[in-house]
């Protein structure tokens, strides 16, 4: 896969998934849904799962079923369903052995300025998607994307997750998303963290879900040209992320109001 089978669509392209590989089964089943979505509305896919989770606020949250056993998951869901896949990764040790299972290695907001993860990951020739640091400003990021250049990979995306706001939100400040593509990488907006409300007293991230339409709507807008969207069948349930991932129900009516608005920008430029 390349970055030119995201973009050459009319359509943004999508990032979707559960926040992590919680079983294989419900790996499959969300996979098999979103394709049967973005395949009749015509919108690139790419399908998201943690095979781990090494930033959680407590040391019992729950991290993952195995890394290995996680990212062959991610593998049967691409050769299930013929789709793209994208994971994080966390250490430099992490990216070889990531890139053998997927397409896309996603580097974690809060390690987006580590130089030596950054080169790891680029020197596998996967494509590199980097968040944005919530203590980052749009135009630094083009720093953290040079560095994935120079160590000779191009294949770069960038996403915007929100920057920090107080102590226990986030705010999206839209002017990052043209900002951003000035470098000249795509750029994805990740709804569904940027509705995170970290650092409660409860030790468990809170959120905002009732206003993913609504970020989601702001970001299409201003010509972002990717989304990433966390969901499952039962948030409420899931292992991680669970105040703020979209209910995988309500996916295929947020994306027909998503690409109508894509239309009219597009019939206004």
């Amino acid at each position: 896969m390349t970055i030119k089978d995201l973009t050459s669509s009319k359509n943004f392209f999508l990032l979707a998934g559960p926040c992590v590989i919680e079983s294989e089964e419900m790996a499959l089943q969300i996979a098999e849904r979103i394709v049967d979505i973005t395949e009749r509305l015509n919108i690139p896919y790419v399908f998201k799962g943690s095979y781990r989770k090494a930033n959680r606020s407590r040391i019992d949250s729950f991290t993952g079923i195995g890394d290995e056993k996680a990212l062959k998951i991610l593998r049967k869901v691409h050769e299930s369903f013929g789709i793209p896949t994208v994971t994080d990764i966390h250490e430099t040790t992490e990216a070889e052995m990531a890139a053998e299972y997927v397409d896309v290695l996603q580097i974690p907001a809060f390690l987006c300025r580590q130089t030596d993860l950054l080169a790891a990951a680029a020197r596998t020739g996967k494509i590199v998607n980097i968040k944005k640091g919530q203590f980052l400003a749009p135009e630094s990021m083009q720093f953290a994307a040079r560095k994935v250049v120079d160590a000779g990979n191009p294949n770069v995306m960038l996403t915007e997750r929100g920057s920090t706001f107080g102590y226990t939100d986030l705010v999206v400040d839209f002017r990052g998303i043209p900002q951003m593509r000035k470098f000249g990488f795509p750029v994805i907006t990740d709804i569904t963290h940027s509705l995170q409300q970290p650092n409660q007293t409860s030790g468990v991230s809170g959120g905002l879900p009732e206003l993913i339409e609504t970020i989601a709507k702001a970001a299409v807008a201003v010509g972002t040209d990717g989304l990433f969207i966390e969901t499952h069948p039962e948030p409420l349930k899931a292992k991680s992320d669970a105040t703020n991932m979209l209910q995988l129900d309500l996916l295929e009516g947020l994306l027909k109001k998503l690409i109508r608005i894509r239309e009219a920008i597009l019939s206004a430029t």
